[in-house]
């Protein structure tokens, strides 16, 4: 019985230690979205693909202008802000680094009314 609990007990070790190396490996890419004045734009949209167009995902940001993506490979992506489907910044080659966060600022026109 006790060679069983602790056959239990080491796999599960090994299992989370697993987990743990895998949300290592991977990055995180968090921002704000601002205008041009440097005031922060609430519900932006905020897009983020690979550099080479593949596995879009989107968010919106916060009262503050934060968004983040979270658990991202390592690599290059873009970022694309818009408001109003009208007003856009691009933000290319963004580079996600293992256990690393990435910080950005995307810019978009004070034009913006909230």
């Amino acid at each position: 019985m006790k060679r069983i609990f602790f056959v239990f007990v080491l796999a599960a070790g090994l299992t989370l230690g697993g987990a743990a190396s895998a949300r290592e490996a991977l990055g995180t890419i968090q921002g704000t979205v601002v205008d041009s004045h440097g005031n922060p734009v609430a519900d932006a949209r905020v897009m983020i693909q690979t550099s080479d167009g593949q596995h879009p995902h989107a968010t919106k940001t916060d009262a503050d202008g934060h968004f983040v993506f979270e658990r991202y490979s390592p690599g290059e992506y873009d970022l694309r802000a818009s408001i109003y489907s009208v007003f856009t910044d691009w933000m290319k080659h963004v580079l996600v680094r293992v256990g690393k966060t990435t910080h950005v600022t995307l810019h978009l026109p004070a034009a913006v009314k909230q």
